[in-house]
């Protein structure tokens, strides 16, 4: 049985213009999961909409933000913590792999399907930061979702491979994370105990650009919330195992149904963006640069809430639900 909280603990307002409350469903992993739904107040049936991210976020951070906004436009949303995190079960905590975060989509997927005021043929998702990759490997294998929205996404894989900027990509520097990894799995063994890789750093004076823009989020209140992995001890150190021996996105050229990559122009990130939709096929994909924007400007808007594209998302998913 999950601990759920009752009170309002995201870090953006609660919307009175929407319904809000808290659910649960399991996976086909047995993991029971927990999700903020958010609905309109006026209408029966409504197309739906997942959400999940950024990568080592909780539900009442930035994936929080997205549902509640969509929901004002008409949608019934959930956004969910993934497996091993927030307040969704799993153990041991602070886990990841691609094939089980894959698997949260689905089930909440499954779990939109069987709503009666869902139309089960009108359901999309969206995926922000390393999520924004998990939603187009989980459109890879579900033909179920109509829509599938990346936002200033990252290919997981990749940078856990590769490192950043493909700088650490050859067989040494990978060989060497394996080692690390697994020496670090056989301590934590003996120790019976998980050693955390800790969070967004706490002085972010000597670290590169755009971590400073994680701690502005993350670390200040922001964006804080204290089940956030990135706001305090962040992974475990072995988290990384499956995603540093799985590639994503093999199959993202097989995508049939929509896909809309949405990136800030001035983000760190937006190579994995760029490469992302250079995989896709069909007239019915669209990648959308914003003007301006970095990174994190797209979990919440930064300083501007206009900043995040809501209404040419909302017009993308409407028009291919």
């Amino acid at each position: 049985m999950l601990n759920l909280t009752n009170e309002w603990d995201k870090v953006f307002p609660c919307d009175e213009t929407v319904n809000h409350k808290k659910v649960t469903f399991k996976n086909h992993f047995g993991i029971e999961l927990a999700a903020d739904m958010y609905w309109p107040k006026i209408g029966n049936i409504f197309p739906a909409i997942a959400v999940s991210g950024p990568f080592g976020a909780v539900k009442e951070q930035s994936s929080g933000l997205y549902a509640q906004e969509m929901a004002k436009r008409g949608f019934l949303t959930i956004a969910f913590d993934p497996s091993f995190t927030g307040e969704s079960g799993g153990e041991p905590r602070y886990m990841n792999s691609p094939d089980i975060n894959v698997e949260d989509f689905q089930a909440a997927v499954d779990y939109l399907s069987n709503l009666d005021n869902v139309d089960p043929n009108k359901i999309s998702i969206i995926g922000i930061c390393g999520w924004g990759g998990m939603a187009i490997q989980t459109a890879c294998i579900d033909t179920r979702i109509k829509a599938t929205v990346a936002i200033t996404m990252y290919d997981m894989s990749r940078v856990t491979g590769n490192g950043y900027y493909d700088e650490g990509n050859n067989e040494e520097s990978r060989y060497q994370a394996r080692v690390a990894i697994n020496n670090q799995r056989t301590i934590d063994f003996k120790n019976g105990s998980y050693k955390l890789g800790g969070g967004v750093v706490d002085d972010p004076t000597d670290a590169p650009w755009f971590v400073k823009q994680y701690y502005d989020y993350y670390k200040t209140p922001r964006g804080y919330h204290p089940r956030s992995l990135n706001s305090n001890g962040g992974w475990n150190v072995t988290a990384s195992t499956s995603l540093l021996n799985t590639r994503l996105l093999t199959y993202a050229s097989e995508i049939r149904s929509a896909v809309l990559v949405v990136h800030g122009e001035k983000a760190h990130s937006l190579y994995f963006g760029q490469d992302a939709f250079k995989l896709l096929k069909g007239d019915n994909k669209e990648f959308l640069l914003v003007k301006d924007a970095t990174h994190c400007d797209l979990y919440d808007g930064g300083s501007n809430h206009d900043k995040i594209p809501f209404g040419q998302i909302e017009e993308f998913i409407k028009k291919n639900n």
